[in-house]
């Protein structure tokens, strides 16, 4: 959980021998949420050359650190559960790990877990295939009533036409959400909790779900933030976290 230090080694005999893939768990959050992907992860390879880890990298024409980040968040989305990995070419204790990287990074960009897995695992891009987001409106008081109903029209339809930058894509809602989504009232407003998958095609925004439903319904409410709390590994069990 953020805020509480994982320092379990599982995978670490699985490892290709001399590098040690080392998955670390951090928020963006506050300002910080405003950083491109891109900006994200040049930040935290500073961070990782500033704590001193002993990271390895790529072979070819230009070597570069051997990292890989998990599903990137657009622009302003806050996350409090995001993942990289990065190969180590000497181990060291979680621990220690976790300590030298929150020393050398930014507030905004707070590691919270670190953990080794093995070297045959999927990357976090192709095993993360959930994110629970949260969305929170503000406008008219009983906009959580309103906004709820519409929520469950919407659903009911199946389908969600959205356009973005020019371009138009039809979400099937059926695949795209596990479960339907939560509304309940919070300071101001409401907070619409929903759960979306990921693939290599491309993600529904929450947001745009929120927003076409507020549409729908004639509601004045706006959606002002977006959180993404968590991003999930489904397996045959069930779901699990990263770390």
């Amino acid at each position: 959980m953020p805020g509480s230090a994982s320092t379990s080694c599982s995978g670490v005999s699985g490892v290709a021998p001399g590098e040690f893939r080392c998955r670390i768990g951090y928020a963006k959050r506050d300002r910080l949420r405003f950083l491109s992907h891109l900006e994200v992860g040049h930040a935290i390879e500073r961070g990782i050359r500033r704590a001193g880890l002993p990271y390895g990298v790529t072979h070819g024409f230009s070597p570069h650190m051997k990292i890989a980040f998990g599903p990137a968040l657009p622009v302003g989305t806050a996350g409090l559960q995001e993942y990289f990995d990065v190969w180590l070419t000497t181990y060291l204790p979680a621990e220690e790990v976790l300590s030298r990287f929150s020393s050398a990074m930014p507030e905004g960009l707070s590691p919270f877990a670190v953990a080794y897995v093995g070297a045959k695992e999927s990357s976090l891009t192709a095993s993360c295939t959930m994110g629970e987001y949260e969305v929170e409106v503000t406008g008219e008081v009983d906009a959580g009533t309103q906004l709820r109903q519409a929520l469950e029209d919407l659903l009911a339809g199946k389908e969600l036409t959205v356009e973005h930058k020019g371009k138009t894509k039809v979400f099937d809602l059926t695949s795209s959400l596990p479960k339907g989504a939560e509304v309940r009232s919070s300071k101001g407003g409401v907070t619409v909790e929903v759960t979306v998958r990921m693939g290599p095609e491309g993600s529904l925004r929450p947001e745009s779900l929120v927003r076409e439903a507020l549409a729908s319904s004639g509601s004045t409410g706006a959606v002002t933030f977006v959180t993404r709390r968590a991003l999930l590994i489904e397996h045959d069990d069930g779901v699990r976290r990263p770390i």
